[in-house]
């Protein structure tokens, strides 16, 4: 049986920003709620990362405030109203924005990861 401390060390982080982009990524996919977001993310990694309602939600609230997302209320056929969650037009440029940084940080990474590969492009 794998104990408290164990499923906390195998798992995987993700820094704020990332997490944004991550959010604004499946949001360029369709409006979802909040549940749906993290059980995207979770699915299309392959059960690595795992989003927390902690981190989720204050992410969520923080796109809305800089205008990046929209959300509206609607009716749900299983229970109490859901807050739906889509792009904004300055969402999808920052997502343009967000994918070159991450292109810059996995290049930088990788030069460092893996040197020789580097040396033998130059």
């Amino acid at each position: 049986m794998t104990s408290a401390k164990e499923k906390y060390q195998s798992r995987t982080e993700i820094l704020q920003g990332t997490l944004d982009m991550l959010i604004l990524q499946v949001l360029h996919w369709g409006p979802r709620h909040g549940y749906a977001l993290s059980k995207v993310i979770r699915t299309d990694s392959g059960q690595i990362l795992k989003v927390d309602t902690g981190s989720l939600y204050p992410a969520l609230h923080r796109l809305e405030r800089k205008g990046w997302i929209a959300a509206e209320w609607k009716a749900s056929e299983l229970g109490p109203r859901l807050r739906i969650y889509r792009l904004t037009k300055s969402g999808r440029k920052q997502l343009v924005a967000e994918r070159s940084r991450w292109a810059q940080l996995t290049e930088a990474i990788d030069g460092i990861l893996n040197p020789a590969k580097q040396e033998s492009e130059s």
